[in-house]
């Protein structure tokens, strides 16, 4: 396309991918395509996307193979953290960068090729810059984020991602949303609503309406649209859900930054092939929602001010969390809002909770499927008790809620968003694999 920058891809021998890369355009003959370490050693740029645990697996081989002066790309901290937690570094002869989608690949490329329609299409990302030798490594990490078509990008440290990143997808981003919407599906179902209705009630007034609202008018703007009972309802939901929810996003940012999280990943990768990862789409809840997307009017979805509460109060906690770790506004907002609401949940919406946690990254899923139960627990065991026993509502939580500075950084956010929402059924480029 009249750049003179040679894009080669590299990949493990035997790979099936040697064939699609082939169907694109990329060739040995033209030495655009080969074998992963043979291409690194060629490669002025090592934009390194292979899955975490063959990050960890094959650091060693890959600085090994890396020539002097050659940069390292990465596209989340991952790396780092591993590195940390076993006491070692990335050479310190090299530069390293990296570049950060806030949401899963398909939603990069699919915004990437609005973008060629669409002006404004395209998703956020952070970068950072960890080891500078050569003194461009900002620019080449700025001009490789334009390339992917992020509309705008924040600045962070590598090590400050990879624990928001991590952090945030075991929280509201996944892992909570799942525990919400099984905990309130059996609360409604309880409360004499049939399975249809408890879904309706609870995953579909999330991913359906709960974050429309968010990405386009901010957090608060959820709360200040209810009047009167359904007020009531927010805040009685809102204040026995945040401490409940909060012990469990603490931890899970203890775990991470200790390295426990990045240990139990790895750990879990060793056992993959003696115990398979299942899936969780067949139980109740799932099967019931297969049949609400069926039949779904999407102009009719509820917005239930006790789901908003509850979900609301996790995403504030996540919130609280980060910014009392000392994160940034910009990366807080977007590993905590921006990610769940304009990336993650339109594809929940579209193919539902348990098909995101069953085909998302074995990093992710992994955290999801450990960390959801505890949200499930401790809102059935705690918050859903307090409410149901009349516990009166702690207005000190409601008022540094309606005063918290982070809405002011959300609504500022929601003026920058893309001008389109993402494409989640047209036709794409990308691969996306799906576990049958």
């Amino acid at each position: 396309a009249g750049c003179d920058v040679k894009v080669r891809i590299g990949l493990r021998e035997g790979s099936s991918s040697f064939e699609e890369a082939r169907e694109v355009g990329f060739s040995e003959d033209a030495d655009t395509l080969g074998e992963m370490f043979d291409i690194i050693k060629k490669s002025d740029l090592v934009m390194l996307l292979i899955s975490d645990a063959a990050q960890a697996a094959l650091y060693k081989e890959i600085f090994a193979a890396m020539k002097p002066g050659a940069t390292l790309g990465l596209s989340h901290g991952f790396l780092l953290g591993y590195l940390d937690s076993i006491g070692e570094s990335f050479p310190e002869d090299m530069d390293v960068i990296a570049v950060c989608p806030k949401g899963m690949g398909p939603s990069v490329r699919r915004l990437y090729e609005q973008g060629k329609e669409v002006n404004g299409a395209g998703i956020n990302a952070s970068f950072a810059v960890h080891q500078d030798k050569s003194g461009k490594a900002t620019e080449l990490a700025l001009g490789w984020g334009v390339a992917l078509g992020s509309p705008f990008m924040f600045e962070t440290s590598l090590s400050s991602e990879y624990r928001s990143d991590i952090y945030g997808e075991r929280g509201i981003l996944l892992g909570a949303v799942h525990g919400i919407v099984e905990s309130l599906y059996r609360r409604y179902q309880r409360q004499g609503m049939s399975p249809e209705q408890a879904f309706v009630e609870s995953s579909e007034s999330i991913t359906g309406n709960i974050v429309k609202t968010i990405s386009t008018q901010g957090i608060k703007a959820v709360y200040e649209g209810l009047s009167g009972d359904d007020k009531e309802v927010f805040k009685q939901a809102y204040s026995a859900s945040y401490l409940p929810s909060k012990e469990i996003l603490q931890e899970i940012y203890d775990e991470v930054s200790s390295g426990n999280e990045i240990r139990t990943v790895i750990m879990h990768g060793k056992r993959i092939n003696k115990f398979p990862v299942g899936k969780i789409d067949g139980t109740d809840t799932w099967q019931v929602g297969e049949k609400v997307r069926a039949e779904r009017d999407e102009e009719n979805i509820p917005l239930n001010p006790f789901t908003a509460g509850v979900y609301v109060a996790t995403m504030m906690a996540q919130i609280d969390v980060l910014l009392e770790a000392g994160h940034p506004y910009s990366e807080v907002v977007n590993e905590s809002v921006i990610e769940a609401v304009d990336s993650l949940c339109p594809y929940m919406h579209y193919r539902g909770v348990a098909f995101m946690v069953d085909n998302c990254s074995f990093t992710a899923k992994t955290g999801s499927r450990k960390w959801a139960p505890r949200f499930d627990y401790i809102l059935d065991q705690l918050a859903y008790t307090a409410v149901d026993n009349g516990k009166p509502v702690n207005e000190d939580l409601i008022s540094a809620f309606e005063n918290h500075k982070v809405h002011a950084a959300v609504e500022e956010c929601c003026k920058l968003r893309p001008t389109v929402d993402i494409s989640v059924g047209s036709s794409s480029s990308t691969k996306e694999i799906v576990i049958e």
